[in-house]
């Protein structure tokens, strides 16, 4: 082939409309994730965008909206438990799930119910 895949780019999640500031309050204060702006011209669809690293998440608004249950991203972390005691702080769900071998992993629910996967190689 003359073509590579070099990364993903971002991962997009959908929210209902007028959803921007409980993303922000999800994926900025209680994930640390890192407000960036949105392209002037997409402003105008709604929804807000976050940076960890050189990875991005995009909270896109869509209507009728229905979250993503079984699609899902996955995070990887370091110091897993460290986050899991950060997460049940702050009244976040978790769901561990010991099936992947040589990991430690769990599922959260976004506010508008999108499955993340969160984990740690071991």
């Amino acid at each position: 082939m003359t073509f590579h895949f070099n990364a993903i780019d971002h991962i997009q999640l959908a929210a209902p409309m007028g959803s921007e500031m409980e993303a922000r309050k999800f994926f900025s204060e209680i994930l640390g994730f890192t407000e960036i702006e949105k392209p002037e011209e997409l402003k105008k669809r709604g929804g807000v965008w976050f940076a960890f690293g050189n990875q991005q998440i995009h909270i896109g608004i869509e209507e009728p909206f229905a979250p993503a249950k079984k699609a899902h991203p996955a995070f990887e972390v370091e110091n897993i438990e460290a986050l899991e005691q950060h997460l049940t702080k702050n009244n976040i769900t978790i769901t561990k799930d010991e099936n992947l071998p040589g990991a430690k992993r769990f599922y959260v629910s976004d506010p508008f119910g999108n499955r993340i996967e969160i984990l740690e190689w071991i």
